[in-house]
């Protein structure tokens, strides 16, 4: 029976590509969440209704706040996933019907 263990170097690896893709998800998700509520506080909090302009049909506010923001937020992990992803190998499965300990 096989090791299913992965070697040190190889784990490093992973681990090393799984933390930087990571903390660019999470940086890039953290900057959409302070852009969309500070803008959706700074342009439409107290806004009057009379001042409300459209873009799309939509308040300008929750364009600007919600749809560009989360919009370029969809793009970016497209092209993240798809692109800039690095796609590891983890090694042989198990074989089928083998119990695991």
């Amino acid at each position: 029976m096989a090791d299913p263990h992965i070697e040190p170097a190889k784990e490093q690896r992973l681990l090393r590509n799984a933390r930087r893709e990571s903390l660019v998800i999470l940086s890039l998700f953290a900057a959409c969440l302070i852009w969309s509520v500070t803008s959706a506080y700074v342009l439409g909090y107290g806004l009057p209704a009379a001042e409300l302009s459209l873009i799309l049909g939509m308040p300008s506010w929750v364009f600007w706040s919600v749809v560009l923001p989360w919009g370029l937020c969809l793009v970016f992990s497209v092209w993240f996933c798809f692109g800039f992803m690095a796609d590891d190998d983890l090694g042989k499965d198990p074989e089928e019907g083998e119990e695991h300990a």
